[in-house]
């Protein structure tokens, strides 16, 4: 145990937060195996237990058995609970642990928090970590019970209020389980424009960033936000509204629908359509909106609206030859890398993952295929129905792809390259490039 604890002292806090995912995805996985966790006459595989816990902890939604149909009250429990502590994130569950049972924070425990949640500075942790669990509680409990105002109506007061909490955990932690059965998400209240609407609000808080919604509380107004919340806001607006155009163009739904699936595609995984039925043109714009994702130190995925904007930025400025910028601030260089150097590698796993899977599934199309990786990738969770049957190996490259689309690419490839500064540099030459 001694030796134990000082290995983990000593490595790097990239590597004890995946450490940290990877074994809550396997006890979650053991707990679902168990008996009292499977329904009577249910089966459930480890392959489906681990996609099922991975999935959850990766705040995913995709499924290869049904939650409510092969699950118990407790196993769904489970699931919710997983649910959550991938949302939040394992460190800062952990240090909320600590701070409930009135321990002290170490000195790594707040570098782990700063690292899981991109924090530039190591002041005000704790006060952070308090702030986040009082938020999650604040939007999840509201979530609850204006959803409950709807369940109940066809559903037991307390089975609708399960279904209920498990919705509101979901849909704040932009994860698209549901517990209704039969594999119809939210298709049973396509037209229930309160539902939709208190999902997309769930979504959409869960998917700004947590730093965003307290600078949001903290400043009241858009003209004295950081530079941060304003790019994270403004793009956020603009995918939404273009998301919803180009649905509607492409897809013979309603308004309503266009707007939730644009909602939802933004890392949430929630469908009140049969995505299966969907255009090849419309199945492009979700994977468009799926890999763009969610924003920084939010429960969502992908590779990040900021990342988005900022090459957006960078790609305009090559043109019109102004400095990159935006909301008269400019935006550093080492911004600029991160957000192409994060795009490249994003864009090597979906297209590495999308090839085996093709190899793995021929019986598919291709954008089944590409659509299935993306919505892993980017932690969403829609799916086109192929999920529960994929093969063993199939379901495998889609459980490393979600893994790697909740913790970054970035993170992961850190682990294993930890090469140091070289101060001597080589005689600089250009390329033609383009």
């Amino acid at each position: 145990m001694k030796r134990l604890k000082e290995y983990l002292q000593i490595q790097p806090p990239g590597r004890l937060i995946t450490m940290g995912f990877a074994t809550v995805i396997l006890i979650g996985a053991l707990i679902l195996l168990m008996p009292f966790s499977v329904k009577e006459g249910a089966s459930v595989s480890f392959i489906d237990a681990l996609f099922t816990s991975t999935s959850a902890v990766c705040v995913t939604g995709l499924i290869a058995i049904d939650t409510a149909d092969h699950f118990t009250a407790f196993g769904q429990g489970v699931v919710a609970v997983l649910i959550q502590i991938g949302g939040l994130g394992v460190t800062s569950v952990g240090v909320g642990l600590m701070i409930a049972a009135g321990k002290k924070v170490s000195l790594r425990g707040r570098v782990l928090v700063k690292e899981a949640l991109n924090v530039d500075s190591y002041r005000g942790m704790v006060r952070l970590v308090k702030a986040i669990l009082l938020m999650t509680l604040c939007f999840e409990g509201i979530g609850a019970i204006l959803s409950f105002t709807v369940f109940v109506q066809d559903y037991s007061p307390l089975h609708a209020l399960g279904i209920s909490l498990f919705h509101s955990i979901a849909a704040f932690n932009n994860s698209g389980f549901d517990i209704l059965g039969g594999l119809r998400n939210l298709i049973p209240y396509q037209t229930n424009v309160f539902l939709n609407l208190i999902t997309c609000f769930l979504i959409i808080f869960g998917g700004l960033g947590f730093l965003v919604i307290l600078d949001i509380i903290k400043q009241k107004r858009f003209r004295k936000l950081c530079l941060h919340s304003k790019v994270v806001i403004t793009t956020t607006i603009v995918l939404l509204i273009a998301g919803t155009l180009l649905l509607k163009a492409t897809e013979n739904i309603s308004w309503l629908g266009a707007f939730f699936h644009s909602v939802s595609a933004r890392t949430a995984g929630f469908s009140t359509y049969p995505i299966g039925q969907f255009t090849n043109a419309g199945l492009f714009v979700l994977c468009i909106l799926m890999f763009i994702g969610a924003s920084p130190g939010s429960t969502g995925g992908g590779i990040k609206t900021s990342t988005f904007f900022v090459l957006f930025q960078a790609t305009k400025s090559m043109y019109t030859k102004k400095s990159v910028g935006a909301f008269h601030r400019s935006i550093s260089k080492q911004n600029i890398s991160k957000a192409s150097m994060i795009t490249i590698l994003s864009g090597a796993v979906v297209c590495t993952a999308t090839f085996f899977m093709c190899m793995l599934e021929p019986e598919y199309s291709f954008i089944q295929n590409l659509f299935e990786v993306v919505s892993a990738f980017g932690t969403v969770g829609l799916s086109t129905g192929i999920t529960p049957e994929l093969c063993v190996a199939g379901k495998v490259v889609i459980i490393i792809v979600m893994f790697i689309g909740r913790l970054g690419a970035v993170t992961l490839l850190s682990i294993w390259i930890n090469h140091p500064e070289q101060n001597a540099r080589y005689t600089e030459e250009t390329i033609a490039i383009g």
